[in-house]
């Protein structure tokens, strides 16, 4: 079986995952990526390497191909448990682990990168091999969760998952967005501590 996944024009981190989903959809085969820039080449062959299969890189069309076999007898049940693993825990949510989410960028420094890498965060966040039990999110990350985000299609996807998106409700109504929540519901500070306590919370 081979997959050619055209990633040409597509940012950060959405070849890797156009990859994974490919190379997750074979039990052995072939997956051939097109990139178009050394960020996204590299990106894709640290996704090879963290699953021990044979790649070659080549410069083609302005841009890299990069081609990944699986399937090699030694790594086959391995990665076939794997992926069994990776759909579970999709099911099985861990309820010890929380997100707070408090801004609408991730980091300090330029605002719109900071946008950037959180909506690429949130994205990426559905591939992960453990989803928290929830996403809350309070002050201007409330933005997220309201008409206009870009990361809407992201978070109701993680709801579909089982994950919770829970949107504070004093800052809804702070920043007038209450009428224009679009994933998940109203929460309140006494829900968010109750969420908090005694569990994993990453802070972003």
């Amino acid at each position: 079986m081979e997959v050619f996944v055209d990633a040409r024009g597509k940012a950060c981190p959405e070849p890797v995952i156009m990859t994974k989903k490919a190379l997750d959809s074979m039990e052995s085969g072939r997956v051939i990526t097109a990139v178009d820039n050394e960020i996204s080449r590299d990106n894709v062959v640290k996704l090879a390497r963290s699953q021990n299969l044979e790649f070659l890189v080549e410069e083609k069309n302005g841009g890299f191909e990069i081609t990944i076999e699986k399937g090699r007898r030694e790594n086959a049940l391995e990665h076939a448990v794997d992926g069994m693993k990776h759909e579970n825990t999709h099911l099985m949510l861990d309820k010890d682990y929380v997100i707070l989410v408090s801004q609408n960028t991730l980091g300090n420094g330029a605002v719109e990168l900071g946008k950037i890498l959180l909506k690429n965060y949130l994205y990426t966040l559905r591939e992960a091999s453990h989803l928290p039990s929830a996403l809350l999110f309070v002050n201007s990350g409330v933005f997220l969760t309201t008409e206009g985000s870009e990361s809407l299609e992201a978070l109701k996807e993680l709801e579909k998952s089982g994950v919770e998106i829970l949107s504070c409700g004093t800052c809804l109504d702070y920043y007038h967005l209450k009428e224009k929540l679009m994933v998940g519901k109203v929460t309140n500070m006494f829900e968010i501590v109750e969420k908090t306590t005694g569990k994993r919370t990453l802070c972003l």
